[in-house]
């Protein structure tokens, strides 16, 4: 595996997050659990990025793996 992180999608992934809950962002972009981290990336540099919701709602992760805003989209994907 590359430096380079593999685009999963160039589009967010939404998702219902619980208040309070951790989730671990998929950095590598190989997951097959998008987007979330199922170790894919074991070998690599890659490693999964921790993002605990502070309200529950939808949130809206990265699916292009080039957001500068960590596991959340900053829409880095339209640039692509």
């Amino acid at each position: 595996m590359s430096d380079v992180p593999n685009i999963a999608q160039k589009a967010p992934f939404p998702v219902e997050v619980e208040a309070g809950k951790t989730y671990f962002w998929c950095s590598c972009g190989q997951s097959k659990s998008q987007p979330f981290c199922d170790g894919s990336h074991k070998g690599s540099s890659f490693v999964p990025t921790k993002f605990t919701a502070e309200t529950s709602k939808t949130a809206y992760f990265c699916g292009c793996k080039n957001s500068k805003n960590g596991a959340l989209c900053d829409g880095s994907h339209s640039k692509l």
